[in-house]
């Protein structure tokens, strides 16, 4: 199956893979990549590249949310094989070299294996190689500034702690997006609930922090949502915040 590759505005594009969201931003022939979904949506990565024109050579750079199987998947092999930079917040840099893993468990997975959708999600995992360990070699904190990253599509990443320590979205100001990872999504096999929302609490590693990052969402000046799970969400990206804390608490 190929992956769905949706333009969202100019040089922006949100990329639906077998579970995993990620997103193509461009600038000219240069490409910032944010997350790379499950190791098995290899495939699916290249092939959305190529829908918008590009190539693996032309990515500038590649920007994880955060280091769990589903967003790092091919990012140590665009790294080894491009020689590509993998740019995470410096609190999630040794999660992506696998020092440490915040990540639900098997056995808490198991414990929750009578919620809908519980099941259909870990088979899927295991066919999509999310059990499997891909750790970045060498990934770097982002540079350090005072505004975006000069890099393609100018994002800003922003700290949101919670769903793993290190867990950053990207805001991208002049087009009115957040890029939220899994600090806010609008949906997920293992919830019945559509639209902006946390993920299940077995999923966040501190769920209050997790909690007081969507505060820190809301913030953020922004009508589009480029989630890690679930549809684009088009509306306030404040009142999607506050919508999902409200659910939460």
């Amino acid at each position: 199956m190929g992956a769905d590759v949706r333009q969202v505005a100019d040089g922006t594009y949100l990329v639906h893979g077998s579970h995993t969201n990620w997103v193509i931003l461009t600038d000219g022939d240069a490409v910032t990549l944010i997350d790379t979904g499950y190791p098995g949506d290899r495939q699916q990565v290249l092939d959305s590249l190529a829908s918008v024109g590009a190539s693996p050579e032309a990515v500038t750079a590649v920007l994880i949310t955060h280091a769990h199987n589903d967003h790092l998947g091919s990012a140590e092999h665009l790294r080894a094989t491009y020689g590509t930079p993998v740019y995470l917040h410096e609190a999630e840099v040794p999660h992506a070299r696998r020092e440490f893993l915040q990540q639900v468990s098997v056995p808490e997975v198991l414990r929750n294996a009578w919620r809908p959708g519980v099941v259909p999600w870990m088979l899927h995992v295991l066919r999509s190689g999310g059990t499997e360990q891909h750790p970045v070699a060498a990934p770097e904190a982002f540079p350090v500034t005072d505004g975006p990253l000069d890099l393609p599509g100018r994002p800003v990443p922003v700290h949101t702690p919670g769903h793993t320590s290190g867990h950053a979205v990207f805001h991208l100001p002049d087009a009115g997006i957040v890029v939220s990872g899994d600090a806010l999504v609008s949906g997920h096999r293992t919830s019945r609930v559509r639209g902006p929302q946390l993920l299940p609490d077995m999923f966040h590693h501190e769920r209050a922090r997790a909690l007081a990052s969507l505060d820190v969402i809301a913030g953020l000046t922004a009508d589009t949502l480029l989630p890690g799970h679930g549809p684009v969400h088009h509306g306030s990206v404040r009142e999607a915040a506050h919508r999902a804390k409200e659910a939460a608490s």
